[in-house]
């Protein structure tokens, strides 16, 4: 079962990468979205699950790699990447895109990785919940300012304008807008979904393993 999840989430982190959304990316805020989406949302919780247990930071550096550390640094990130004049540059940077990309793979590996590595600490478990929720929370937010921004926040969005009655810039500018919103959703339903089963999944667990301690006494 792990392994079928590590080399799911490999498959889908190459065709990610490799495949035409990579380049749309660029162009396009909600492809953007899909693209980040299908990486921290997706891509990592296979690969976290497939490694947990074999790789395990918090094991050692408890404090450093705990659910909730992981949690911040991936709010961090996801936020300081979607501040528009850092977004804008990783549009404009192959090597500021993939920084932008190598960050929200390691942070969303540490996050998923810290929750998922063990089933059988209660404590985990229970800091996972929150850390997850908090994450489901943050892009949850991130999601809606942008879905609901009445005015374009990233130039690169949409380059469709109304050439025949001399607003281009109007025509571009709302498509801009429509591009951008639908990124939002996309963060505002993937993003926010995924993280909050995530964190219902495991409190779901540590219910669980409470009812059987209390049964089995």
């Amino acid at each position: 079962m792990r392994r079928a999840a590590l080399i799911t989430g490999l498959v889908l982190l190459v065709a990610l990468w490799a495949g035409p959304l990579r380049d749309a990316s660029t162009h396009s805020f909600a492809a953007h979205m899909a693209l980040h989406m299908g990486i921290v949302a997706i891509a990592a919780p296979l690969l976290g699950y497939g490694i947990a247990g074999s790789f395990d930071p918090a094991a050692r550096h408890p404090v450093l790699f705990s659910p909730l550390f992981a949690a911040m640094l991936e709010f961090v990130v996801v936020w300081s990447w979607h501040m528009p004049a850092l977004h804008q540059a990783a549009r404009a940077s192959a090597m500021l895109f993939a920084a932008e990309q190598t960050s929200f793979l390691i942070t969303g590996l540490l996050v998923w990785t810290a929750c998922l590595s063990d089933p059988r600490d209660r404590g985990r478990n229970l800091m996972g919940t929150l850390a997850l929720l908090l994450t489901s929370m943050h892009m949850t937010l991130l999601g809606a300012l942008i879905a609901f921004a009445s005015r374009p926040l990233y130039s690169h969005a949409g380059h469709i304008g109304d050439s025949h009655m001399g607003d281009a810039h109007m025509g571009d500018a709302t498509a801009q807008v429509a591009d951008q919103q639908l990124g939002g959703v996309i963060m505002l339903l993937v993003g926010g979904a995924v993280y909050l089963a995530g964190g219902m999944a495991l409190m779901a667990r540590v219910v669980l393993a409470d009812f059987k301690a209390g049964a089995a006494e």
